[in-house]
């Protein structure tokens, strides 16, 4: 399962060059024969903060803190500077 997350574009402060159904577009030409077998499913989510489930789903923070080394990476430099995107 591949998530695409469907986030605005129109943020000034949003890092995203694509919206969700070019990205979807995108996966679905690289991943198609994977997605023809079923072995990959594409789908469009929410821009969500968390995924809650069960019956007692409480309240909690959770925060990721990517390594430093991953966490300086963006997409948009690594196309931008290296000339590298969607085939």
């Amino acid at each position: 399962m591949i998530a695409i997350r469907d986030c605005p574009l129109d943020d000034p402060d949003e890092e995203n060059e694509y919206i969700a159904e070019e990205i979807m577009g995108h996966l679905s030409e690289e991943y198609r024969d994977e997605i023809l077998d079923g072995k990959v499913k594409l789908m469009i989510m929410p821009d969500i903060e968390s995924i809650n489930y069960g019956r007692t789903v409480g309240y909690e923070i959770i925060e990721h803190i990517p390594p430093e080394d991953i966490g300086e990476i963006k997409g948009r430099d690594l196309r931008k500077h290296e000339k590298i995107g969607f085939r």
